[in-house]
């Protein structure tokens, strides 16, 4: 529920907080069963001991090696 998500997202900040400025969450992509955070972070471990202590599943965690968008290519 939105609600859900909200608290959720709201202890995940405290987290950051606590973890210190080298990880950080730019923005989540919600779908109907799945949450895609993307965050800056050192490596793939500081993501694995955020989402350990936020309590939710990092099943997945991959880095992004380029950024490929419209005003790249003009």
């Amino acid at each position: 529920s939105e609600s859900q998500i909200r608290d959720l997202s709201m202890h995940s900040l405290q987290i950051l907080k606590e973890m210190g400025p080298h990880i950080q969450w730019l923005h989540s992509y919600v779908t109907e069963d799945k949450v895609y955070c993307i965050y800056l972070a050192p490596d793939e471990d500081s993501i694995r001991e955020h989402a350990r202590r936020v309590g939710i599943p990092a099943d997945r965690v991959s880095a992004v090696r380029r950024l490929i968008d419209p005003a790249v290519l003009k």
